[in-house]
C-alpha cells in the first residue's frame, strides 16, 4: 500500500468511504475491506455509522494499529465544549481509544474558526486523535486554519475527482503541508462509462474507474472511493501496478472544470 505523508501522518494511499452505508451492511464491507488489504477507513459523525464501522474493524481480525481510521466532527459540534464531548461520544462509538484522523467535517461560520481549532487541537492533545485536519475548505480557510490552528494540520478532504478542477485547492495544499484526500475518487460511479478513460483503462488492461483513481494517487492524492459492492472493494485497490504516462496524466486533467461539482449544500463556502 502506498501512502500520502504529511505532518507526521502516514494516511494510506486507497481508503474506504463508508457515506450512505448503513447497519450489518457498512460493517460487513468495512470488515471485507480490511481482509483484502484496505488499511484505512473513513466515517463521520453524520453518517450515523461509526458503530458499525467499529465493528467491522473488529471482525476483520486486523490489528488496531494497522488501520487508519478517519472520522469527521458536524458542524453543529464546534463550539470548543461541543467539539471534545462529541469526539469522545465519536470514540465510545467506533470503541477505540483514539481515532487516527479527527477532521472538521465542513466549514462553519457561525462558530470562529480560532475556537473550533483550539478545541480540536486539545483533542489531538489529550490523545483522543492522532492526527487533525479539515475537509471541504477553500484556498482562503485553509490559510486562515493554518494560520489559527496551534498544532500542525495534516490534511483537506475534498471532492476531487476528473470532471472538476482542483488546482487552486491542491496548490494551496502544498504550500501548506497539507495532503489532499479525494471524496466521490470517480465521480459517484460516473467515471465508469466514460469512453476516454475506458481507451486509457484498456492500454493498461484496467477499468475506467482504475485509472481515475490511479490519476489521484499519481498525484500523490489519497482516495476514499465509497461502494457497496464487494467486487468493486478488489477493483479499487488493485490500482499500484500500473502508471500512467504524463500525456495520460494531462489528458485527464484536461477534462475537468470548475462546473464538475456533485457536492452542493446549503451551508457550502463559496468554492475557489
Amino acid at each position: 500500500m502506498n501512502f500520502v505523508e504529511a505532518n507526521g501522518a502516514r494516511i494510506p494511499a486507497i481508503g474506504l468511504g463508508t457515506w450512505e452505508l448503513q447497519d450489518r451492511a457498512c460493517a460487513r464491507i468495512v470488515e471485507q475491506a480490511l481482509r483484502l488489504g484496505y488499511r484505512h477507513i473513513d466515517t463521520a459523525q453524520i453518517y450515523d455509522n461509526e458503530r458499525e464501522v467499529g465493528e467491522g474493524l473488529r471482525g476483520s481480525g486486523v490489528r488496531r494499529d494497522e488501520v487508519f481510521v478517519t472520522t469527521k466532527v458536524w458542524t453543529s459540534h464546534f463550539k470548543p465544549y461541543d467539539l471534545e464531548r462529541s469526539a469522545k461520544e465519536s470514540l465510545v462509538r467506533l470503541r477505540l481509544s483514539e481515532i487516527d484522523l479527527l477532521l472538521l467535517h465542513w466549514p462553519n461560520s457561525q462558530v470562529p474558526l480560532a475556537e473550533t481549532l483550539g478545541a480540536l487541537a486539545r483533542v489531538r492533545q489529550q490523545g483522543l486523535a492522532r492526527h487533525i485536519g479539515v475537509s471541504n475548505f477553500t484556498v482562503a480557510l485553509i490559510e486562515e486554519a493554518v494560520a489559527a490552528c496551534p498544532a500542525p494540520l495534516v490534511c483537506n478532504q475534498v471532492e476531487f475527482h476528473p470532471y472538476l478542477d482542483q488546482a487552486k485547492v491542491r496548490q494551496a495544499c502544498a504550500q501548506h503541508g497539507l495532503a489532499m484526500v479525494a471524496y466521490s475518487p470517480v465521480a459517484r460511479g460516473r467515471i465508469k462509462n466514460d469512453p476516454a478513460l475506458q481507451r486509457i483503462g484498456e492500454r493498461h488492461r484496467k477499468t475506467a474507474a482504475q485509472v481515475c483513481l490511479r490519476w489521484l494517487v499519481q498525484q500523490n492524492v489519497a482516495a476514499i472511493p465509497r461502494t457497496s459492492k464487494l467486487e468493486r472493494l478488489s477493483e479499487n485497490i488493485e490500482i499500484f501496478d500500473f502508471d500512467l504516462s504524463p500525456d495520460e496524466m494531462r489528458d485527464i486533467s484536461n477534462m475537468g472544470s470548475s462546473g464538475g461539482r456533485l457536492t452542493e449544500s446549503g451551508f457550502a463556502p463559496k468554492w475557489d
